[in-house]
């Protein structure tokens, strides 16, 4: 008899994880980050700063330099609109992770309802 109880409990516990139907609202997800800052963090130096962007369907990506014009550091940064993110410098890689993961003091993770634009807030 308590093998059935725990069963249905387990049975029970599945449905209640599965079935959350304010889950089903669409989403938005924004990741804020402070690409000087960061880089700082990940490579060293200070006055980081972005000369050029480009967007693609999937992500954005940003190439920044440090120091003097005529022999800077070069990275690049490519944010991935899942919350992934690339960073390369001076052709090595520094970061290839999520943002998401809150690992980062620079990243900022917000959430906000599709149909209202009301911020969630996560506990």
């Amino acid at each position: 008899m308590i093998e059935t109880t725990n069963q249905q409990d387990i049975i029970e516990l599945v449905r209640s994880e599965v079935h959350h139907p304010e889950w089903d609202e669409p989403v938005i997800c924004r990741v804020e980050v402070d690409l000087p800052s960061w880089l700082s963090q990940l490579a060293g130096g200070r006055d980081w700063e972005v000369y050029s962007e480009a967007e693609e369907e999937n992500c954005i990506s940003f190439a920044m330099r440090q120091g003097s014009k005529l022999s800077p550091k070069l990275a690049e940064v490519t944010l991935y609109h899942n919350g992934y993110a690339v960073v390369d410098v001076e052709g090595k890689s520094v970061f290839d992770g999520s943002l998401t993961s809150g690992a980062s003091d620079c990243a900022h993770l917000t959430y906000f309802h599709a149909d209202s634009g009301e911020q969630i807030i996560l506990n």
